[in-house]
Formats: structure tokens, sequence, C-alpha cells
């Protein structure tokens, strides 16, 4: 490393001076200056090494070295744009979709989420020619424009912001603070006749739909799992009679984070295949890399638009040999078979800690892909948000590293690297003492260290 190492003040200092003051760190009140990284582990300037249970970018482990060697290899032989020819592009262009239902076989490599999901919208813009859409509440799709503007979990923040007339949002199909909860009858209709409406609603005011965009598993309200059949085939069927397309968002949940599949859609059924699947973060594994696949008919509209794609990175041979790095991990260390192992042993301890303790109200997801939400009343479901930052700081003090989530920031939000391993979980929830006052919470966390 050529770069000056600072003393974490000056580097406070810096980042205050130069850095956007809209760009935030975690742990605020005593951010941690991280230096390297392996595996599930990270370390700060002092050789503290922490657990990492936030980077699901980090796919499958810090500083992989197969991922490291792939890319290094690459860059000392070519890097350049995908206008010329290069193996590199075409092969793992093949064993991407070779993961994908067959009829989603066409791709556009870019660079970043945000990129991919929105060049999603404008291929569904020239196949359907309209430009209204439908997203989820509480949905993210990502920063550009285009993106915030179907992003209610960031548009609701922004003072005096006015949605845009072409954006429908659908209620969350959440079972447990929703509108229709497990005490339905049959709440996956009723969410699907929801976004039927909104169809009926845009139709009578000269509106017409382009898209359905999911989250497959609401990425930031924290792993909720769709109800069977609440995105197929209802909604599905309602939004292709209405001449649109679905896009499925598998930027956070893609890759085997579910376990059970490779992609999150497909928990929905082996019916159940999207229009166009966009994918990013772990990807690259860190490496800024993304993809949307397609089918061949929206590709061909995209084509007749009479305008040239070209993206300058996206593609790129160094990139694409990362790519293929990351999916020969997965496979060659059972990573999907790892989050589904892992991903019941942490759901279970997380169980047993609701049948404990009154203030966790909620344990929802799927694999490596977990959130518990935190109430402080059951019935009224008063979110506890206090209480969440309270715990991931005194995790933090642990050198256990979590985040919070959610429209109220009480949900505690897991999805580590995909090496993470049982013993991992175990350092986090050896011993869990929740103590309750009429004022606060008080929450004591033992390191699995100190247990021994």
């Amino acid at each position: 490393m050529t770069a000056e190492m600072f003393p974490k003040e000056k580097t406070i200092d810096l980042r205050k001076k130069h850095i956007g003051p809209s760009c935030k760190v975690f742990f605020s009140h005593d951010p941690i200056k991280i230096v390297r990284a392996k595996g599930q582990y990270m370390y700060d300037e002092n050789g503290v090494r922490y657990l990492d249970c936030i980077n699901n970018v980090a796919h499958v482990g810090h500083s992989h070295p197969m991922v490291v060697k792939a890319g290094a290899e690459q860059m000392e032989l070519l890097n350049t744009n995908s206008r010329f020819l290069h193996d590199n592009l075409v092969q793992y262009a093949q064993r991407l979709q070779a993961t994908l239902p067959e009829k989603l076989s066409v791709c556009y490599f870019v660079n970043s989420g945000s990129e991919a999901n929105d060049l999603a919208l404008r291929l569904a813009w020239e196949y359907t020619g309209h430009k209204d859409v439908i997203t989820l509440d509480n949905a993210y799709h990502g920063h550009v424009s285009s993106l915030i503007n179907i992003s209610p979990y960031k548009f609701h923040q922004l003072a005096n912001a006015e949605q845009s007339k072409s954006v429908h949002v659908a209620l969350s199909p959440d079972l447990y603070r929703g509108n229709y909860r497990q005490d339905h009858p049959d709440p996956a209709t009723a969410y699907a006749d929801d976004v039927n409406n909104l169809i009926q609603k845009a139709h009578e005011k000269g509106h017409k739909v382009q898209n359905k965009n999911a989250d497959k598993l609401q990425q930031c309200v924290c792993a909720r799992v769709l109800p069977y059949q609440c995105t197929v085939p209802l909604p599905h069927r309602h939004v292709h009679q209405a001449g649109g397309l679905f896009i499925a968002d598998e930027v956070q949940v893609g890759f085997g984070r579910v376990g059970t599949h490779f992609w999150a859609f497909q928990l929905q059924g082996e019916d159940f295949v999207p229009d166009i699947v966009t994918m990013g973060k772990p990807i690259g594994n860190g490496h800024p890399m993304s993809c949307v696949v397609t089918t061949r008919e929206v590709a061909e509209a995209f084509k007749n638009s009479g305008m040239e794609y070209f993206n300058t990175f996206g593609g790129n041979p160094v990139s694409c040999a990362i790519g293929l790095a990351v999916l020969d991990v997965i496979e060659k260390e059972d990573l999907q078979g790892n989050a589904l192992r892992v991903g019941g042993y942490l759901m279970r301890l997380l169980e047993q800690q609701k049948e404990k303790h009154p203030l966790v109200g909620d344990i929802r997801g799927r694999g490596l892909f977990v959130g518990a939400e935190l109430v402080r009343d059951r019935v009224k479901l008063t979110p506890a948000t206090a209480e969440a930052q309270d715990i991931i700081y005194k995790l933090k003090e642990q050198h256990i590293l979590l985040s919070a989530d959610g429209p109220h920031r009480n949900v505690l939000k897991f999805k580590p690297p995909m090496c993470f391993s049982e013993e991992d979980a175990d350092m986090v929830f050896v011993s869990c003492c929740l103590e309750s006052s009429k004022n606060h919470i008080l929450l004591s966390l033992v390191h699995y260290s100190k247990c021994l």
C-alpha cells in the first residue's frame, strides 16, 4: 500500500472536510476505521477483529484469494471495453444464464445496482411504450433520479416531496404489520387485488402501466418474505394483462443467499419467470459490477428504438473474470448450501430469543438474509427504535457488526458474507439477556470467547 495511514481522528476530520455530509458512516457516534478484511472478519487500524454481519457485498468472503487472483491476473493482461471481442464476456454471460430460466437469455453488463435498475426501466419503457410503474411500499431500488422516484423507502423521507403521477405504490405484502396479516383468510389475494386496483385506477386516469418492480425479499424492510402466490401468479398476471412487464430486483438477495434457490424470485415457484432480472452488490464480491438479464423479445424492442447502448466499463474483461471467479467459489465451497444450513440455525437462535423476550416481535427471512423486528408492545407493534440502536452499539463493543433497518429503524438485519458459520452465529447469541423496565430495555450480550 502506498497511501499514507492517518490517525483515526485525522481521517474523521478529512472526511468531514472533503466528503459530502449526506454520505453517512456506520456507528456515527463512534465510527470504526477498517483497514483490512478476510472472510467474515474485518480489522481496524489497531488489529482488532470484528465479526461482519453487515456486508452482503463481500458475498463469498472479504478478499477471497480466488477472486483476488482472477482480477489481478486479468488486469495484468488486458482491460478494455466490450466493443472488442473477448471470451470473458461471453463465457460469463453463458454461466449466468445457466442459473436462470431459459427465456431469460440476454445480458447487459453495467457497474452498480442502481445502473442495472435504471437500465431495466429503459428496457421496459421501450418494450411497452408506457412509463407508469408499480412499486411496493418501503421498496428501495437505487440512488439515481429515476429510481428515487420509485423507491418509497427514500422519497417518503424527502420534505415536501410529491410522488410522481406515473408511480403507483402497492401495499407491502407484510403479514406482521401490514393491512392484511396472518389472521386474514387469504392475504395473498388481498395484496394482489391491491395491485389490480392500482392498475385499474391508472387506466381510468389515462395512464398505462409499463412494469411492476419488486424486491423479491423486501430488502430494506429487512428480509420480508413475500407470501407464496402474492407475486405469482396473481399480480404477475394482472401486470401482463395490462400490457406491463415484471422486473425482479435481485441486487441484494441473489446468488444463493436465500439458500433453497440461487435467485430469490424462484421462491415463488417454478412457473414464475420475471421479464427482467437485475443483479448487483454480491455479483463481484466488492468489485463494482452489475447486470440486467431479460428476454430476447425485450432486448430486440430496445434495439429497435434506434439508440445504440454502450457502457464504458460494463462487461470489461477484469469484471467478467471476477464474476466468473465468484460463481466458481459459490459452487466449489457450497455457499448456497451453507446459507441454507447456517441461515436455518440463525433463525432458530432468533426464535429462541423471541420466546424469551417480548422485545422480539417478528423473525423473518430466508437463508442468510434475516430480519428480527423489535417492538415495545406485541399488540400495538410499537417500534423499538431506540432499543435496536442500543443493541447494535452494544454488539459493536463486543466486536460484532450489525445494522438496524426498516422504516422505523427497528429491525436487526443479518446479511453477512456467505462463509458465515454456526460458530459465528453463536458469537452473537451465546448469551443474550434482555431486561425490561418502564423506560428502557437493558441489553447484555456476552462475546462467545468470554464464555469459554
